[in-house]
């Protein structure tokens, strides 16, 4: 990805998004579904007036030979369109699939590891770094200065020993007479000792050596000759997979050569430096280490999209409270935890994908802005952010299908447009941009209201309920100024269990059972009521029909916007 310039509104792209260096597709995938937002702005309107209501999809438009940028707003019928690419399509990871390139730079990236594994340099750590210039120029004149001064202490051991030297002249020749009468009575006892060795020695050769003792010399020699034995190469994994061993190896090395653009040699290093770096930062022990649940709400993991891929969720609108801003970030060693649990939640999210070349190996990143742009302006949690980001830039390269950045301020969407010329077609296909008013409306086109937590607009609730991420929810767009029923009919005596919500409410809810026969009364269920946004977020109700008819839901819009109408329903037999 290229680097963009370090501005205030761009520290908040990097506190929220995990950037990937990202290659080129190999082609790029057409697709002609737009998005269209009918807000009240005027086309004419810049883009930076924008109001929060609008959403942008930045994504992939193919231009034979080259990436085109996204087209400019255009006017329509007094409506701003936003212009939108077509959308990021994964690549394969079957090996059958990839272009004769590609599959040769997979090949030669294996014998690189395979070589790398059978002299034990993969894990082995990095060789120190050459000395800049300032630090030679350094050392030259320390070493010119430590020889000086040898010069000095030569001279002066010069000059004591010449000294000594007379001295010992002195003493050496008194000692020198002594010498020559010790000498003659040594010598005559060195010939008589000579004389007796002769004869020993004569006798020893007589007999010659033993046959024992040459088969040991000789047996000796052969071992210092013998080459030692070749080590066996050494297994590496990353995620739990062996780098060389299967289809799923496959996947993760075509992971690394993704993001350095199939350059063999990059994405070789790249290898080197993430076993590296996973074995300093001890990822292993890390997934085992409790290191408490403060941040569950601001980092958490629910759901999948449609396609399966799971969800994360980013929400750094949490460190508006004081107390776990500064449990986490009010000194070194905190911020450090905070960077590990972050680390440790997404290696145990990764670990979970399925790393067969057709299976998910990505996740969706949904990243929450609400609250955000006051508390990305701390230098503290800037700081740990942008560190945590850069080591997984580094170290799990590929593993975002899609960021979705939701209750995005007006002024984001605008600098969004901005940034997105220095950014490539393959990066900028992977980002959605939503204003608070589309967040769930947007969220829904990519993952289902039954997956979508209950605080962005779905169903999904934690503890036990009634219902559950496999019950399909029934999606309803209600008009302007429109009244829309819900209908259940019963031919026997049931029990009826049903949950609705509309999103933003601000409309009225009624409920009631109609039966068939003529000389029936009508039940009101649940008595009509205008529900504001902030009255009940899921409602949920049940009744047992003992004769034929039907339960009837209203639901009566009367503002001037488009509402969202999600509803589930359960119906049980009941015997008599």
């Amino acid at each position: 990805m290229a680097e963009e310039p370090q501005k205030p509104a761009e520290e908040v792209v990097a506190a929220v998004a995990q950037p990937e260096t990202e290659a080129q597709p190999d082609k790029p995938v057409p697709e002609t579904d737009k998005e269209t937002h009918a807000d009240k702005a005027e086309a004419a309107v810049p883009e930076a007036e924008k109001k929060e209501g609008d959403a942008v999809v930045v994504t992939e438009k193919a231009v034979e030979g080259e990436a085109a940028e996204s087209e400019a707003e255009k006017p329509v019928e007094g409506k701003n369109q936003i212009a939108q690419s077509v959308s990021f399509k994964e690549e394969s990871y079957v090996v059958g699939d990839l272009p004769e390139a590609q599959k040769k730079a997979l090949d030669d990236l294996k014998n690189l590891i395979q070589e790398a594994l059978n002299k034990h340099e993969l894990s082995s750590p990095p060789p120190p770094p050459p000395p800049k210039e300032e630090d030679k120029k350094k050392e030259e004149a320390v070493a010119a200065a430590e020889e000086k001064k040898e010069e000095a202490e030569e001279k002066k051991e010069e000059a004591a020993a010449a000294e000594e030297e007379k001295k010992e002249e002195v003493v050496a020749a008194e000692e020198k007479k002594e010498e020559v009468v010790a000498a003659a009575e040594e010598e005559k006892k060195e010939t008589v000792e000579a004389i007796e060795e002769s004869v020993v020695s004569v006798k020893v050769e007589e007999e010659g050596p033993s046959s024992s003792a040459v088969a040991v010399e000789e047996e000796k020699k052969e071992e210092a000759a013998a080459p030692p034995p070749p080590q066996a190469p050494e297994e590496v994994s990353i995620w739990g997979i062996p780098l060389l061993a299967d289809e799923r190896s496959d996947v993760i090395l075509l992971k690394f050569l993704r993001a350095r653009d199939f350059k063999v040699k990059d994405a070789f290093t790249m290898i080197k430096n993430t076993v590296r770096w996973r074995k300093e930062f001890g990822i292993d022990s890390l997934i085992e280490e409790d290191l408490g649940s403060d941040w569950d709400k601001v980092v958490f993991t629910q759901g999948v999209d449609k396609e399966g891929h799971p969800v994360c969720y980013n929400v750094f609108g949490e460190f508006e409270n004081k107390e776990l801003y500064q449990k986490t970030f009010s000194d070194e060693e905190k911020r450090q935890k905070f960077i590990r649990w972050r680390i440790q939640l997404l290696e145990k999210s990764v670990r979970k994908l399925d790393f067969s070349p057709r299976g998910i190996s990505t996740i969706v990143q949904v990243n929450d802005l609400k609250n955000s742009p006051g508390q990305l302006s701390k230098r503290e949690l800037r700081q740990a952010t942008n560190q945590a980001l850069q080591l997984l830039q580094d170290n799990y390269p590929e593993f975002v299908a899609k960021q979705v950045f939701i209750n995005v301020p007006w002024w984001y969407l605008a600098f969004s447009r901005m940034i997105s010329a220095f950014l490539t077609q393959r990066t900028k296909s992977k980002f959605v941009f939503a204003g608070p008013s589309k967040s769930a409306e947007t969220l829904f086109k990519y993952i289902a209201p039954e997956q979508v937590p209950v605080q962005y607009g779905g169903l999904s609730r934690e503890g036990e309920q009634e219902f559950s991420t496999a019950d399909p929810v029934t999606e309803v767009t209600i008009k302007p100024a429109t009244k829309h029923t819900v209908e259940f009919s019963f031919a026997e005596k049931s029990h009826l269990v049903w949950e609705l919500r509309v999103v933003g409410w601000d409309v009225s809810h009624g409920a009631e059972f109609a039966p068939s026969a003529d000389d029936g009364y009508t039940v009101i269920v649940q008595k009509s009521r205008k529900i504001a946004p902030a009255d009940e977020t899921v409602i949920c109700n049940s009744f047992k029909v003992g004769e034929p008819g039907k339960v009837v839901l209203t639901i009566d819009n009367q503002t001037s916007k488009k509402k969202k109408l999600l509803y589930r329903s359960k119906t049980t037999p009941i015997s008599e």
